[in-house]
C-alpha cells in the first residue's frame, strides 16, 4: 500500500542518494567556482527544470540562466547522486608563468626554427558598435575618416606595436570574410574581439558574430563598448551574453570582458594587455626560415596595376622574387606593400602585404605558398582547379549516411532559421536527440527570419546544410547557396523535418530532386483577359521563361502559390519563350491573385548527385 500511496503522490523531487556502500558509489564530479544553471543541467545530465526545482527546495529561486555558487551547485549535485570534489581554489595565469611555459616549449623544440609570432586578431559585432573606432583608438590614427559615411568598406589588415609586441588586427565589415577564409581551410584568426555597445547590448549581428567564432574555435574576448554614454549598461549587455551562452570570467565563465570607450579612449591599454595575455596562452609559434605560407584576406583588379591581393603570411617569409600558387591561379611577386602603402622586401609570419604579379584575381580565403620556380607553380595551380571541380563542396541529407559510412564525415553541422523564436527549442531539441556514435548532429546557429548570405558562408565553412522553417531565402542566399552546393531543405511540419534527418542518418531517405533556379521576373503591371484569367505583365529580370515552368510568386519574400506557367505573350503574340531583359505578359495556372512588386521565381528540378 505505501508503494501504492509513493506512485500516487504528485512529489517529482529526485531520489535522495542513498548513503555509500559497496554496492553503491556516487560519482565524482568536479564544479566550478561559479555555474549557470543551463550549464550545471547539462553538466549532471539532467533536466533544466529538475534543477530549478531543487534549488527552489534550498529556498534558492533562480531561472535558466542565473548563475550559482559552488555551495549551491554542491547541494543540487549531491540531490542527484554525485560526490562533489573539493572547491578549486581560482588562480589566474600570469604573463611571466606563461612565458616559462612558452620558453620551456621553445628550448624542446629549437632545432625546428620555431619563434614566437604576432597575434592575429578580427573585430567582430553589430554594425556601429564601434568596431573600427575602436581599432582607430588602437593604431592612434584615423582609418576611420577615410571610409565612406564612417562605415567600414572594406578588409583592413594593421600591424601595430604594444609593449614592444606587434599584434596584427583584421578589420572586417562583418564576419562575413572571417567566414570565407574558414570555409577554403584557413583560420587565420587567433583571437576575436566581440565589440557590444554598452547602449544598445546584443543584436542579432552580434549573436551571428557568437556562433562564427565558436565554430571556428576561437578565443573570444569581449569589449563592452560605449560605456562613456549616459545609457550605457554593462550588467545588461553581460546578462545578454550569458543568455548567448558567452559566459564571462566574473560571472564564472571563462570569456574576458574589458569594458572601453573608443571615443574616450578608455580601457584600450587594460585590452590590449588582456590580448597578448590571451595570445600567449595560446602559445602562437612559425618558422620564419622555411617557404612562405598565406592567406588572401582581400583582392581585386587594379586598372594600371592589374590582379592585386593583401596576404597575410602566417608562416615562413615571402620575399619579392617568390613564386607563388594562390588558390588556383599563380605568378611571380614583383612588389609587395605594408598596410601604410610602403614597398617592403619581406614579410615575416602574422605580417598583412598587397602583393602584385598575380595572373588572375584570387579569392578571399586562398592559401598562398611559395615554391621553387614559375612553371611548378603553374603546374600546382592547375592540379588544384582540376581537384577543386572534382572535390563535393558540402553534405547533403541526400549523401550524408554514404559520407558517415567512409569516416568522411563524423559531426552533421546544421544551420536553423525559423519563423519565430518558439520554432526553434522543439526543432533544436529533437535533432539533437538523433546524435549517435558514429555522427554528432550539430546547430552551429539558429536564428529568426530569413535565409541570408551569411548563413549559407557559415554552412559552407562548416560544410553543413541550412534546414528552413516557415522562412524564405533571400535570393544572394540562394544563388550562393547553388553555386557552392549547398543544401537547403524547406518545411512547415516539425516531424516530417525531423524524419527526413534521422532518415538521411540511416541512410533510408529516398533520392531527391534538387531545385535549380531558370529565371527570375518582376510583375509590373496587371491586364484582364478574353477568358477571365488575370495576366501578370512583367519584366524578366534574370534568366529565363518558358510555357510549362514551375513557378512561385514571392511576395514579400514569402511564397503565395507555387503552380506553373500557363501561357506567354509577346504582344499579341503567343510565344514558347521570353529571356532576360524583355518584357511579356504571363498567365499561371490556377492563380489569379497578382499584385505589383510580386516576384515569380522559375525553377526546375534536378536528380541529385
Amino acid at each position: 500500500m505505501d508503494k501504492l500511496n509513493n506512485f500516487d503522490s504528485d512529489d517529482t523531487t529526485p531520489e535522495k542518494p542513498k548513503k555509500s556502500s559497496a554496492s553503491t558509489e556516487m560519482k565524482p564530479i568536479k564544479l566550478p567556482p561559479n555555474i549557470s544553471v543551463r550549464q550545471l543541467a547539462e553538466t549532471l545530465n539532467v533536466s533544466v527544470v529538475d534543477i530549478i526545482k531543487q534549488l527552489m527546495k534550498n529556498g534558492i529561486m533562480v531561472n535558466i540562466n542565473q548563475v550559482i555558487d559552488y555551495d549551491a551547485a554542491s547541494l543540487v549535485a549531491v540531490a542527484f547522486s554525485y560526490k562533489v570534489l573539493p572547491k578549486p581554489q581560482v588562480t589566474r595565469k600570469t604573463a611571466s608563468v606563461i612565458s616559462e611555459i612558452k620558453k620551456y616549449q621553445l628550448l624542446s623544440e629549437e632545432k625546428s626554427n620555431l619563434k614566437p609570432r604576432p597575434p592575429v586578431i578580427t573585430i567582430m559585432g553589430h554594425v556601429d558598435h564601434g568596431k573600427t573606432r575602436l581599432l582607430d583608438a588602437i593604431r592612434q590614427s584615423n582609418v576611420m575618416d577615410s571610409e565612406a559615411g564612417g562605415i567600414t568598406q572594406h578588409i583592413g589588415a594593421y600591424q601595430v606595436e604594444v609593449s614592444g609586441q606587434k599584434i596584427t588586427f583584421l578589420d572586417t565589415p562583418g564576419h562575413e570574410a572571417f567566414t570565407a577564409m574558414r570555409a577554403r581551410g584557413s583560420r587565420v584568426t587567433d583571437v576575436t574581439v566581440l565589440v557590444v555597445a554598452a547602449d544598445d547590448g546584443v543584436k542579432p549581428q552580434t549573436l551571428e558574430a557568437i556562433d562564427h567564432a565558436k565554430a571556428a574555435n576561437v578565443p573570444i574576448v569581449v569589449a563592452i563598448n560605449k560605456i562613456d554614454k549616459p545609457d550605457a549598461n554593462p550588467e545588461t549587455v553581460k546578462q545578454q551574453l550569458a543568455d548567448a551562452g558567452l559566459v564571462i570570467e566574473e560571472w564564472g565563465g571563462d570569456t574576458i570582458s574589458v569594458q572601453t570607450s573608443a571615443k574616450a579612449k578608455k580601457g584600450i591599454d587594460d585590452l590590449l594587455e588582456n590580448l597578448l595575455l590571451v595570445a600567449e596562452m595560446e602559445n602562437l609559434l612559425a618558422d620564419p626560415h622555411q617557404p612562405a605560407k598565406g592567406v588572401v584576406i582581400e583582392a581585386e583588379m587594379d586598372k594600371t596595376k592589374g590582379p592585386l591581393a593583401t596576404i597575410l603570411v602566417h608562416d615562413g617569409t615571402l620575399k619579392p622574387g617568390d613564386s607563388v600558387v594562390v588558390g588556383t591561379t599563380w605568378g611571380r611577386i614583383r612588389a609587395m606593400y605594408n598596410d601604410t602603402g610602403k614597398q617592403v622586401k619581406k614579410a615575416k609570419p602574422s605580417m598583412p602585404v598587397v602583393i602584385l604579379g598575380l595572373h588572375a584575381v584570387p579569392q578571399v580565403g586562398d592559401t598562398l605558398s611559395a615554391v621553387s620556380d614559375e612553371r611548378k607553380a603553374r603546374e600546382l595551380a592547375e592540379r588544384k582547379k582540376n581537384i577543386d571541380e572534382k572535390t563535393p563542396k558540402a553534405v547533403s541529407l541526400y549523401n550524408i549516411f554514404d559520407q558517415i559510412s567512409s569516416g568522411r564525415v563524423k559531426e552533421l553541422n546544421i544551420v536553423i532559421k525559423a519563423d519565430v523564436q518558439g520554432s526553434i527549442e522543439p526543432i533544436k531539441n529533437s535533432l539533437q536527440k538523433l546524435s549517435t556514435d558514429k555522427v554528432q548532429v550539430k546547430l552551429i546557429h539558429t536564428g529568426i527570419g530569413n535565409v541570408t548570405e551569411s548563413d549559407i558562408m557559415l554552412a559552407i565553412a562548416s560544410k553543413g546544410l541550412v534546414i528552413v522553417f516557415n522562412a524564405g531565402v533571400e535570393t544572394g542566399a540562394k544563388r550562393l547557396a547553388e553555386t557552392e552546393g549547398i543544401d537547403i531543405r524547406n518545411y512547415n511540419i516539425i516531424y516530417e523535418l525531423v524524419d527526413d534527418v534521422e532518415k538521411a542518418l540511416k541512410g533510408l531517405l529516398e533520392p531527391e530532386y534538387k531545385e535549380v533556379i531558370v529565371g527570375r521576373a518582376e510583375v509590373r503591371a496587371l491586364f484582364p483577359s478574353r477568358k477571365k484569367r488575370s495576366v501578370a505583365g512583367v519584366y524578366i529580370t534574370e534568366g529565363k521563361v518558358s510555357r510549362g515552368t514551375p513557378v512561385r510568386v514571392l511576395r514579400n519574400s514569402k511564397i503565395a502559390i507555387e503552380s506553373v506557367v500557363d501561357n506567354l505573350r509577346r504582344f499579341k503574340d503567343d510565344v514558347k519563350e521570353v529571356t532576360n531583359g524583355y518584357e511579356c505578359g504571363i498567365i499561371i495556372k490556377d492563380y489569379d491573385d497578382f499584385q505589383v512588386g510580386d516576384i515569380l521565381e522559375f525553377f526546375s528540378r534536378q536528380a541529385a548527385d
